[in-house]
């Protein structure tokens, strides 16, 4: 039986998005956050974009249930184990949804001027139609959502603390999405994206 959670459905044309601002009370919000900040092994590799290489504008690390690698942009991450925390919060997660995920990266944001650039989760290792799995835990960032192909078709709004973000369907076929740079003076944020990892054969 699922719990009941207030939930932001927006209608966007070839996706199916579901945003859950109070996923997590804030207490057990504030508790993950501090614990993941000072007990993941966080890693800042660097990144080839257009045949030139920096290090990535955030911090990163890959957990699994499994041993199988993930790659993205030229990046091949190992995956650490799981730890008690993010197994408890997946179990949350499926309350919601019924994916078994196999993987979770972590992306953390120091400041303002760490970002993730347009991108969609559509690399091979996820299959068809991947289920994208993210919570955010500390300050507040803009989520963006673009589509692909019809440029009128756009969408941002806030990603809380404690909050759930749910990507389904067709979303990372036709849609991209990014966190931008702030000016803004802003607090370090965790955002754990859980998947499924498809092993190749």
């Amino acid at each position: 039986m699922s719990l009941r959670f207030d939930v932001y459905e927006p209608k966007l044309q070839d996706a199916s998005v579901r945003y859950y601002p109070g996923f997590l009370a804030k207490d057990v919000a504030d508790a993950y956050f501090s614990e993941l900040l000072d007990t993941i092994p966080w890693q800042n590799d660097p990144i080839t974009i257009f045949g030139k290489t920096y290090p990535q504008p955030r911090m990163t690390s890959l957990h699994g249930h499994t041993t199988d690698p993930y790659g993205y942009s030229g990046i091949v991450m190992q995956p650490n184990p799981m730890t008690k925390s993010l197994k408890e919060i997946e179990t949350k997660i499926q309350t919601l949804c019924e994916e078994r995920f196999t993987t979770v990266l972590l992306n953390l944001y120091r400041d303002g001027k760490d970002s993730n650039g347009w991108h969609a989760d559509d690399e091979r290792e996820l299959g068809i139609n991947p289920v994208i799995a993210s919570v955010s835990l500390g300050a507040e960032r803009y989520f963006h959502l673009k589509h692909k192909n019809d440029k009128t078709q756009r969408l941002k709004f806030a990603l809380a603390h404690g909050s759930l973000l749910l990507m389904e369907g067709s979303t990372q076929h036709h849609w991209k999405h990014q966190v931008a740079k702030t000016a803004r003076e802003v607090g370090p944020r965790i955002n754990l994206t859980f998947r499924k990892v498809i092993k190749a054969h």
